[in-house]
């Protein structure tokens, strides 16, 4: 049976990156490989801070459009993350 994971990874930067696939060691792999701009916007090295495994592809699709929904602060609050919001005056 396959199994479908739901993924949040972090660049670098710090930015967050949502979505799913069937292979998610190979996901983080070919990003950090250099190849990463396929699935991001970005070539930074990303790592892996959140996943959850389904079933079947329908309910991990389910999944990844709530979590893509999700707001910044939901999403760092979804890993166990607490969100520090700049607070530099400009």
């Amino acid at each position: 049976m396959q199994t479908y994971y739901v993924y949040i990874l972090r660049c670098a930067d710090g930015t967050l990156y949502t979505g799913y696939t069937n292979d998610l060691a190979r996901r983080v792999l070919v990003h950090n490989a250099g190849k990463g701009a396929k699935y991001t916007r970005s070539r930074l090295p990303v790592s892996l801070v959140y996943s959850e495994t389904f079933p079947t592809a329908r309910e991990a699709m389910r999944r990844e459009y709530a979590v893509k929904r999700l707001t910044r602060a939901e999403k760092l609050a979804l890993i166990g993350e607490t969100y520090e919001k700049d607070q530099t005056v400009r």
